[in-house]
């Protein structure tokens, strides 16, 4: 699990990098190039073009008392909202959102899924008994959607049934991953099945980080043209 973590920051810190590079050049173009053009435009005594108007207008903000302003509501807005996600409701709405983004909506859900066959599987295998392998994994699957599925599925258990149908009525639980614990159910390998599960979506994360990655690097860089 520390080994797919860090391969998804891995992926993560290219695009971090240089968008913070662009903001700080961007920046600094604004501070200290376009005022000299500014002054020297001021000279000619003409009308500018529509951009340049724009440009010269961003720069006067940027160089003045009101980027500190912006700066700091930025800080303030970051600072309340890991207060609010620290919260139990923040929690759970702030995990939902992260499973609907095109790209990395998907890439969320399949980690959480492979944490969570992973640690069910390995405890099943260690002989913990399922009811008390939900209560662990339901504390460990790092999303609160997966984790309210998991607690769900531990009230059905103890209800008598079984764990697959309880599962099935979670929209956050694929078909396939049902379908797999039906059948360890059935055949009394659930942690062989959960396994499997496991190495599947290990091999999806995988696979979309690295192609993730190999889309994200032109698209930085014409980002970064059109900022400069």
């Amino acid at each position: 699990q520390v080994e797919l973590r860090q391969k998804v920051r891995s992926a993560m810190a290219y695009p971090a990098i240089v968008l913070c590079a662009v903001i700080l050049i961007v920046t600094a173009m604004m501070i200290f190039i376009v005022p000299i053009f500014k002054h020297l435009f001021s000279t000619l005594n003409g009308s500018l073009p529509v951009p340049t108007q724009i440009v010269i207008a961003i720069s006067n903000v940027v160089a003045s008392v009101w980027l500190l302003a912006v700066i700091g509501i930025i800080i303030a807005i970051v600072v309340l909202m890991r207060r609010w996600i620290a919260t139990p409701n923040g929690r759970e709405k702030w995990d939902a959102f992260k499973l609907r983004p095109p790209v990395f909506g998907p890439l969320a859900h399949k980690v959480a899924l492979a944490r969570f066959s992973t640690t069910f599987s390995s405890l099943l295998a260690a002989g913990v008994p399922v009811i008390e392998a939900l209560d662990i994994v339901a504390l460990n699957s790092g999303n609160q959607i997966v984790a309210n599925a998991l607690v769900g599925a531990q009230e059905g258990v103890r209800e008598g049934k079984s764990l697959s149908a309880t599962l099935a009525q979670y929209p956050v639980m694929p078909v396939m991953v049902t379908q797999m614990i039906e059948a360890g159910e059935e055949s009394g390998a659930l942690d062989e099945m959960l396994d499997k599960v496991a190495t599947f979506y290990d091999n999806e994360v995988n696979a979309t980080v690295d192609s993730l990655t190999s889309i994200l690097e032109p698209l930085i860089i014409l980002f970064m043209g059109a900022c400069i």
